[in-house]
């Protein structure tokens, strides 16, 4: 029997890449559990044709995709960035923003000015500061 304790989801007054690893991680959690408790259990009574009342629920696979599943993600993204020799907070910003400004569970920011960006995750809005984002 092996037992896993990890950070919970985490939203403070400034977010950084660690807050975003430990969402992302809570994130894996949460589609394993509706994968599993809620996908799974229905196929089942589908397919035992068992009458049962649908349970709705909220799929956050898009978010999953968004964050380090499909190509050009935001993980993606960051490493990209880290490793151009001109790269800048700002910069890795506005190619987040480019890329993912029309994704439904990115939150672009409101004025130039700002450097950070949000995501919609399953628990709640975080944003996240692109200025401990990226890496040397």
């Amino acid at each position: 029997l092996g037992i896993l304790d990890i950070f919970g989801f985490e939203n403070f007054q400034r977010n950084s890449f660690e807050q975003l690893c430990i969402n992302y991680a809570n994130e894996n959690l949460q589609q394993f559990f509706v994968h599993h408790i809620f996908k799974l259990e229905q196929k089942e009574y589908d397919n035992e044709h068992i009458n049962w009342k649908h349970i709705s629920f909220e799929d956050n696979q898009t978010i999953l995709d968004l964050i380090a599943i499909k190509s050009m993600n935001i993980i993606a993204l960051i490493d990209e960035e880290s490793r151009f020799p001109k790269g800048t907070d700002r910069s890795l910003c506005d190619k987040l923003h480019a890329n993912h400004g029309k994704n439904e569970n990115f939150i672009p920011r409101k004025t130039d000015n700002v450097i950070r960006f949000g995501i919609r995750h399953f628990a709640g809005h975080v944003y996240y500061d692109c200025d401990s984002m990226y890496f040397l």
